[in-house]
């Protein structure tokens, strides 16, 4: 990768976000790079790793209301079922890549892995912009994209869930497709699906819920009293409006928010309760109002100085070009990938601790798990054992990760990356290469 980058500039309502265009695919591989050699990995288990198992390209033709034809692209990628199913959200969104659902796809297995969970890694992803569907060009456009992945998915194959600009309707209709083509119903095939259907209590909220798990154990090994940290989050969906309302709730100072339109400053705290009932009303930030708040960049609400970053929306938000302009002493991946490995060597040598993505985030896929052992044995735990074991999980894995970067004097993610890519090795060693 090196230095071999471009910039785009989106102009989105007169607010000017800076994008660095980096291949996150080669953003994973890099990581793996850096943990084989960390830790002594054989050459060829590297190499294998490097590599996903397999990527379906399916076309997706769909009649719109108007009668017209339109045709669009979905992918499912698989990077590794050496120890259970795939596992892995699908993603709506022009932004979407084959190079960038390999990405997510390798993640995933890291994610799994390092909670120790029977689990591989996949992702998929439709490139298009939902909000210009209608409610019933959506759902034709789910179902088509389901019936082309159909045999690549299944609960013992492969379990999709909810990501950017999917949810648990999205979930339903995965289901029904699935369900209607085997003859029977079978809810163990998506996760995030509504309670009514399968559905787990808990899922919706548990990315956030993870990341207060993990924000809070690492506060009590810095000696730092959360409730007293100034906080800053990019983006205000699921994962950065859960973890804005639960830190809010719980006293601390929420300095900025963002969405697509904006970034929203406050010196003196944001009333994030207004702000997610407006965010939740489907209206941007763009047109809040509100005299005590200034309105400021992407590049502006990273580089804002805080206790907490959150970067809680897409990948490659810090990079070589800005690493050295942040100013926190923690940041919490709510996103999947958005730092890539040339500013994890900035962030640590400023002694900025990062709560890598695959631990940080990892409570959704944690209760995804929850919800799909759920459904094949047809009973459903009650709140307060989701978030108990959830809690148990995620704190496990924190411990194992923070123990091994204090013995190494290494950041948290290549802690986080030995364990997980360890446990894959592992079970590769076993299983051997077929045939």
């Amino acid at each position: 990768m090196g230095n071999k980058f471009s910039y785009h500039f989106h102009n989105l309502n007169s607010v000017l976000f800076m994008v660095e265009e980096i291949n996150p695919y080669d953003v994973a591989k890099a990581q793996i790079d850096i943990v084989a050699k960390e830790m002594g990995l054989e050459k060829n288990i590297a190499e294998y790793l490097k590599r996903i198992e397999r990527a379906l390209i399916v076309t997706i033709p769909i009649i719109m209301d108007d009668g017209s034809l339109k045709i669009f692209e979905g992918y499912r990628v698989h990077h590794s079922t050496v120890r259970g199913p795939g596992k892995g959200g699908i993603r709506f969104s022009m932004e979407v890549t084959l190079d960038e659902v390999k990405a997510l796809a390798t993640w995933m297995t890291w994610k799994t892995s390092l909670l120790n969970l029977p689990l591989g890694g996949a992702k998929g992803g439709v490139r298009v912009d939902p909000r210009k569907l209608s409610f019933k060009e959506l759902e034709r456009l789910t179902r088509r994209y389901t019936a082309e992945i159909i045999n690549v998915i299944g609960p013992d194959i492969d379990i999709p869930a909810p990501d950017i600009n999917t949810n648990s309707q999205i979930m339903a209709w995965m289901m029904d497709v699935y369900s209607m083509q085997k003859g029977r119903s079978i809810p163990g095939v998506v996760t995030g699906k509504p309670v009514e259907i399968g559905g787990s209590v808990g899922r919706e909220p548990a990315t956030g819920m993870g990341m207060y798990y993990v924000l809070q154990a690492l506060c009590e090994k810095m000696n730092l009293d959360l409730k007293s940290q100034r906080i800053v989050i990019q983006g205000l969906g699921n994962v950065g409006g859960t973890i804005a309302d639960i830190l809010y709730k719980e006293g601390c100072k929420i300095l900025a928010v963002s969405d697509i339109s904006t970034g929203i400053y406050c010196e003196d705290g944001l009333e994030i309760d207004k702000l997610l009932e407006w965010a939740k009303a489907r209206n941007a930030l763009i047109d809040y109002k509100n005299d005590n708040y200034k309105f400021i960049t992407n590049h502006e609400l990273l580089t804002t100085k805080c206790d907490v970053l959150i970067p809680s929306a897409i990948e490659n938000q810090i990079t070589q070009a800005n690493a050295d302009k942040i100013d926190c002493k923690i940041i919490v991946e709510g996103a999947n990938g958005p730092t890539t490995p040339e500013a994890d060597k900035v962030l640590f040598k400023k002694g900025i601790r990062v709560i890598p993505d695959i631990l940080a985030n990892s409570g959704g896929v944690c209760v995804s798990y929850f919800e799909y052992i759920q459904d094949i044995n047809s009973y459903f735990w009650k709140l307060d054992r989701i978030n108990a074991e959830l809690k148990s999980i995620i704190i496990e894995a924190f411990e194992e990760t923070y123990k091994i970067s204090e013995e190494r004097k290494i950041p948290l993610r290549t802690a986080a990356y030995i364990i997980a890519v360890s446990r894959i090795a592992k079970a590769i060693e076993l299983r051997g290469f077929f045939p």
